[in-house]
């Protein structure tokens, strides 16, 4: 999927939404563990109720690799049921990995050819060779994290180097990287007054904004600073929509959480004159 077809489903839809699909057996409803494969059936009944209210979906690989080989069949049954009946779809691999320039090339083949994602998450702490290989693929993408919603991220991604902070450093290195009009951006919603300042150095990049919702991210503070032209933002929701419910309503209920961040997407998007 290339950005100019993401920007056009933004548009379409009305929305910025992507659900991350945070699987964990311990808290889907208990009737879908009677099912052969109940990740899967969780995931599929997620997507059937929601795909219409987002723009993209973000399996977070551990919850899948947790479960050994059973986890990650569950996985590749997920996203080829997203590519064969929903292709409008963003797709997002939530690995954050990161290694030696071979490695991440062996990476790069798992999760763009065999799994067929549109994106993945890269930590960028091993710098440029261990991110190119993603970035050679064509209309792929590779999202960096840059700065996270977690409380360690000031441990390091805040700290000066030089007078700039590393997060600062990691945006501007990473644009001279080969490649690099296919890269996007972790940010948090947590992080939201830190934006002005990330889009004076990326202003037109997609940034990939987890935090709204469960750990108390403001949609309407992450617009203000964060949105651009394109709309350049994809917010993510992850416990709070899949989660609301554990009763045999559970789709429905993740529907009305995804339909409410939808009208308030719709909403700033109109205020901005974006549609």
């Amino acid at each position: 999927m290339t950005t100019e077809d993401l920007v056009q489903q933004i548009r379409k839809k009305k929305t910025f939404l992507c659900i991350g699909l945070d699987t964990d057996l311990e808290k889907i409803p208990p009737h879908l563990l009677e099912e052969e494969d109940p990740i899967f059936e969780f995931n599929k009944a997620i997507i059937d109720a929601t795909h219409h209210l987002c723009v993209a979906y973000k399996p977070n690989i551990a919850f899948y690799e947790a479960y050994g080989i059973n986890g990650w069949k569950s996985l590749e049954r997920t996203i080829e049921y997203l590519n064969k009946n929903y292709p409008e779809q963003f797709t997002i691999a939530d690995a954050k990995r990161g290694d030696i320039g071979n490695t991440s090339a062996r990476y790069a083949k798992a999760f763009f050819e065999d799994l067929n994602f549109d994106s993945i998450t890269i930590a960028p702490y091993m710098g440029k060779d261990s991110v190119e290989p993603f970035l050679s693929f064509k209309n792929k993408h590779t999202i960096l994290l840059a700065l996270t919603s977690n409380i360690g991220a000031f441990d390091f991604q805040t700290k000066k180097i030089d007078g700039k902070e590393l997060y600062k450093e990691v945006l501007a290195i990473s644009k001279s990287y080969h490649g690099s009009q296919n890269l996007m951006y972790v940010v948090g919603a947590t992080k939201a007054e830190y934006l002005t300042e990330i889009r004076k150095i990326i202003p037109e990049s997609f940034l990939l904004v987890p935090g709204v919702g469960a750990q108390g991210g403001s949609l309407q503070e992450v617009c203000k600073y964060g949105i651009t032209s394109d709309v350049g933002l994809l917010v993510n929701s992850s416990r709070g929509i899949i989660y609301a419910s554990t009763a045999m309503d559970f789709a429905n209920a993740a529907k009305e959480k995804a339909n409410d961040l939808q009208g308030q997407m719709q909403k700033e998007l109109e205020s901005r004159n974006l549609l």
